[in-house]
């Protein structure tokens, strides 16, 4: 497996991990941010997992609820932006990681695929 998506979804865990205490400590947000924190360390999880899948298609099976994962975790923190819990830099920095991982993860998908 592409080592590239199993560094950065576990960089961006621990980012949504440190961004949970922020939330819960900072703001006493605890619902919206435990939902966030769920959907964030989960995709890393699922990228370590697949590298171990059974066949082919459970790797795509692993892979696309990762996918499915980082595009929640894109909602929830457009959730805290606009709902103020979340300021400029801070949702512009953990939205961009976020939508990398999309990206990364939909392309391993579709190259998975196809191959």
């Amino acid at each position: 497996m592409n080592s590239i998506i199993k560094q950065k979804s576990f960089a961006f865990a621990i980012r949504i991990v440190r961004l949970y205490k922020h939330l819960t400590q900072s703001k006493k947000e605890f619902i919206l941010s435990k939902q966030l924190l769920r959907c964030g360390t989960s995709i890393g999880a699922l990228c370590y997992e697949a590298e171990h899948a059974q066949s082919r298609a459970d790797f795509i099976n692993k892979m696309n609820i990762s996918l499915k994962e980082a595009n929640e975790v894109i909602y929830w923190i457009t959730l805290l932006r606009e709902t103020d819990y979340l300021e400029g830099r801070m949702f512009e920095s953990i939205y961009s990681d976020g939508i990398e991982l999309v990206r990364l993860l939909a392309s391993i998908v579709k190259t998975t695929k196809q191959t």
